[in-house]
C-alpha cells in the first residue's frame, strides 16, 4: 500500500507560480513510477508529468512542457510539481498517483494509487 497527500495548491494571479508536495508513505518513491495529473471540472483526468522510478527520467504533457518540473526527494520521500508563468487553463484539482508494478506511463488507468488532490486555480 502506498499513501500519498498532496498540497500546496491555491489561488494564484496568471504568470505566478506555485509548488506542489506529494508526500508518500509504505513505499519509497524512488521504487515508484509517479505522476502528476488534473482535473478541470466536467472533463477527465489528465496527464501532467511523470517521473520514473530509479533513475528518475521525465515526461511531461505538450501544455506544460517548458513551465512545469517534476522532481523526488528521496530523504524526504517526496514528490514535487513546479509550476511556473501558470495560465488560467491550468487551474483544476491536481492528484499525485504511484505505480509499483508497470513501466512509465501516461494513462491514469495504469496508476494504482492516488492522492486527494489538491486544487489549482490560475486567476486572469
Amino acid at each position: 500500500q502506498v499513501q500519498l497527500v498532496e498540497s500546496g495548491g491555491g489561488l494564484v494571479q496568471a504568470g505566478g507560480s506555485l509548488r506542489l508536495s506529494c508526500a508518500a508513505s509504505g513505499r519509497t518513491v524512488s521504487n515508484c513510477a509517479m505522476g502528476w495529473f488534473r482535473q478541470a471540472p466536467g472533463k477527465e483526468h489528465e496527464f501532467v508529468a511523470r517521473i520514473a522510478r530509479g533513475g528518475g527520467n521525465t515526461f511531461y504533457a505538450d501544455s506544460v512542457k517548458g513551465r512545469f518540473t517534476i522532481s523526488r526527494d528521496n530523504a524526504k520521500n517526496t514528490v514535487y510539481l513546479q509550476m511556473n508563468s501558470l495560465k488560467p487553463e491550468d487551474t483544476a484539482v491536481y492528484y499525485c498517483a504511484a505505480d509499483v508494478n508497470s513501466p512509465p506511463t501516461e494513462v491514469p488507468e495504469r496508476y494504482e494509487y492516488w492522492g486527494q488532490g489538491t486544487q489549482v486555480t490560475v486567476s486572469s
